[in-house]
């Protein structure tokens, strides 16, 4: 007489198994999602907070800040002294929008254009800062790109007021 075995056959065995990986990594998929309001609010601050801190910087000695303008910075087409407030305007505007969330993508554009006219103004660039430079330049095109996400005033507007989506469009 044959023996009998408890174990299925292979087939079952592999759908089995096959709907626990997917059981798990739904899971895993379901609690990196619930990360991603967080995420891009961490993005977000990042980025205004060291764009925010050089506005004030320029701020607190506006005749260096000229001066570097004229000497230093190379901007191209504007003056020295319109790219000097241009530039300290849209680092001290821009990044309250982002980190709010509030027209946020608007913020990132305006922050990216900033962050590549910075590197090409200067002469010479550390590795280092122009590292800085491309990590800030990534998060700006993450939240340009996907948005603010949830923890945002533009989400929170738009869930209050659905009927201005429909408006902007």
């Amino acid at each position: 007489m044959p023996t009998v075995s408890n174990t299925p056959p292979a087939p079952v065995l592999a759908k089995g198994w096959g709907r626990r990986v997917l059981g798990l990594w739904r899971g895993l998929h379901a609690r990196l999602d619930s990360l991603q309001p967080v995420a891009a609010l961490l993005a977000r601050a990042y980025v205004a907070e060291a764009f925010f801190k050089s506005g004030l910087t320029k701020l607190r000695d506006w005749d260096t800040t000229l001066a570097l303008f004229q000497e230093e910075y190379k901007v191209p087409l504007v003056p020295p002294d319109v790219a000097a407030v241009m530039g300290t305007g849209g680092e001290l505007v821009l990044p309250v929008l982002l980190v709010l969330g509030l027209g946020g993508r608007l913020g990132a554009l305006g922050l990216s254009v900033m962050n590549v006219v910075a590197v090409l103004s200067l002469a010479e660039i550390a590795p280092a800062a122009l590292q800085q430079h491309i990590t800030w330049g990534v998060l700006l095109a993450g939240v340009a790109i996907f948005g603010n996400g949830r923890w945002s005033l533009d989400a929170w507007l738009l869930q209050r007021w659905p009927a201005l989506l429909s408006r902007l469009r």
